[in-house]
Order: structure tokens, then C-alpha cells, then sequence
């Protein structure tokens, strides 16, 4: 079958024939239609992500969506190695399929179920959202951002706070408060943190953060400073600022009431990620979220391994 195929770590994928799975007891054949590439499929498949476990030469991809046997479309997670979701078939652990609702087509599934997986996983079972309370998305500009900012007002937030670096993709989110910063000027950090501190007065519920570094800092400490006993649970989620580490004090965390918990592999179960994702393509189905995506053919795979990962690449299999 074609395929494409990853045959070193660290090396990007290239087109050829790879041999078609073969199913077993509890695993099945999926014919693959759509697979899209987010940051953690392309470095896990390349063995570059902490989560990596593979024996080269594999299939690229980590999920995708397909049609089973019987016909149904499904979205699949985690192929059974070597196999992966870019190739004309491969073979998955039957719990980890989701049956598509009417109402989403197939590249708008792969597109968005990464992403949004991520943010409802992250605000649902790490953060503990209840409809009603008062979201802040910090890096609410990436697709993952801007997918969170969607599911949390269709989930029913009452307040939703966006910060990032591009003041014009900010504003076109749909959020009650805006604040953009610069941390490449004198006292960005700071700067920051001062803009903060009059709109988070009254309280935050929930903070999900995609970017790490000295953003992060800057919205804790601004937590930290106001006089609120609304307890706060900061999810960290990503590192997209390129800053893996920060230097946290302990009086951040001793003079407020912020909860601190991450959201990613082995921080949320197999069984929770895809109760997010069969939440999320209901959303979708509804017309309550959408995402920007771009289509490439899967003879076109070194393009879209270097395309942006906004708008969303979507190899389209079959």
C-alpha cells in the first residue's frame, strides 16, 4: 500500500509502499481517508517527542479518520506500530475509534480533533470547568487557542479573557476582553502583568495556557496580587513561547490560591481524550466551532510536513 513512511529518527517522511496490516483480535483495519499534522504527531512520529516509542522504519502519523469495515466513519488514535494514519490503510485498537456524527466531513474531523481534543481534555478533566465561569486563554492565538476559546463558550463560560502576541487575530476571537503583549521590550514581562491585573480583579476560574515562558510568569503573578480567594487552576498545556522551563517562586504559589496542574500524555486517560474528542465533534456537528485548514494529497507530504500548522494541513488519503 502507499504510505508514508519515516525510515530514521529525526528525518521527514517520504512516499512509497509499505505492507498493508493485517487484523487481529481486538485490533482493526481502518481505510484511511484523512489525517492532519499537528506539532506532537509530526515530532512523535520522527521520534523526537517525549512520548516517542518507535523502531524505525514506521508509518508517519499518530490519528487520523477512516471508514471501518461495515462502512462506519470513525476517527482513530494511536495505530498499532509500525503502522500510522499516513497510508492507505492501517490497523488500530478498536477502543480507540470514535463513530463520526452526521454533520462533519472527514477533513474538518481531522483537522480539528487534535486541537480541540487537547482544549476540551485540558478544561474538562484537568480544570474542572462548570458552565458559568471565567476562562483565560493565554497563547489564544494558535489553533488550539482559538478552538478553546469556541468550546468554552459553547460549553458556557460567562467571561472569556484571550491574551497572545498578535493583537489583530485577537480581536477577532470571540472573548469578552482582549490583552496583547510584547515580551521583546523593556518590562514586556511587567508590562504585562500590569494589563492583567484590572481585568482578572474579579476572579478566574480557569486558565489555560499554551505558552509557557514569561507570559506565564506574568499572569501568575498578577494572580498572586489581586485580591481575590476564588480559587484559580492554571493548566499548563504547551510551550509554543520556545521556553521549557521558568523560575517560579514559592510565594507565587504560597500567596494565592492558584491551582497548578498540566494537561497532556499520561495526564489525561486514553479513555477521557476521546470522550473529549466525541464531545468535540458534536460541537462541530452543531456549527458551534470550526478551524481554518489547508488540503494537501499524500503525494504531497513533504510540503505539508513544512506547511504552517495554522491553517490546519489535512492530507487528504482517499
Amino acid at each position: 500500500m502507499k504510505a508514508a513512511i519515516i525510515k530514521d529518527k529525526g528525518v521527514i517522511p517520504e512516499i512509497g509502499h509499505f505492507e498493508s496490516p493485517v487484523a487481529t483480535d481486538g485490533l482493526v483495519i481502518i481505510d484511511v481517508s484523512a489525517t492532519a499534522l499537528s506539532r506532537v504527531s509530526k515530532f512523535r512520529s520522527m521520534g523526537m517527542h517525549y512520548s516517542s516509542e518507535v523502531d524505525f522504519p514506521i508509518v508517519a502519523g499518530i490519528d487520523g479518520v477512516g471508514t471501518l469495515k461495515d462502512g462506519s466513519r470513525v476517527y482513530f488514535a494511536l495505530p498499532t506500530a509500525p503502522y500510522g494514519s499516513l497510508a492507505e490503510q492501517t490497523i488500530v485498537n478498536e477502543k480507540l475509534t470514535v463513530r463520526l456524527p452526521d454533520g462533519i466531513d472527514d477533513l474538518t474531523a481531522a483537522a480539528i480533533a487534535n486541537p480541540a481534543m487537547s482544549s476540551w481534555a485540558a478544561l474538562v478533566f484537568r480544570a474542572g470547568f462548570k458552565s458559568g465561569q471565567t476562562v483565560l486563554i493565554n497563547g489564544a492565538t494558535s489553533t488550539s487557542g482559538s478552538l478553546a476559546v469556541q468550546i468554552a463558550k459553547g460549553l458556557g463560560a460567562k467571561k472569556i479573557i484571550v491574551t497572545g502576541r498578535n493583537e489583530s487575530k485577537l480581536e477577532v476571537l470571540e472573548a469578552n476582553e482582549v490583552i496583547a503583549f510584547d515580551m521583546t521590550v523593556d518590562d514586556g514581562q511587567k508590562v504585562f502583568e500590569n494589563a492583567l491585573m484590572p481585568v482578572i480583579a474579579g476572579g478566574v476560574d480557569v486558565i489555560l495556557d499554551y505558552l509557557w515562558g514569561d507570559s506565564a510568569m506574568a499572569v501568575m503573578s498578577a494572580l498572586a496580587k489581586t485580591n481575590t480567594d476564588r480559587v484559580t487552576r492554571f493548566v499548563s498545556i504547551g510551550t509554543s513561547s520556545g521556553e521549557e522551563s521558568i523560575q517560579l517562586p514559592s510565594s507565587i504559589l504560597r500567596s494565592s490560591t492558584i491551582e497548578l496542574v498540566g494537561s497532556g500524555d499520561k495526564s489525561v486517560s486514553k479513555t477521557d481524550m476521546l470522550s473529549a474528542v466525541k464531545g468535540v465533534f458534536e460541537m462541530a456537528a452543531e456549527g458551534k466551532i470550526n478551524i481554518a485548514m489547508k488540503e494537501f494529497a499524500l503525494e504531497e507530504i513533504t510540503e505539508a510536513w513544512d506547511a504552517p500548522l495554522t491553517p490546519r494541513p489535512v492530507v487528504k488519503v482517499k
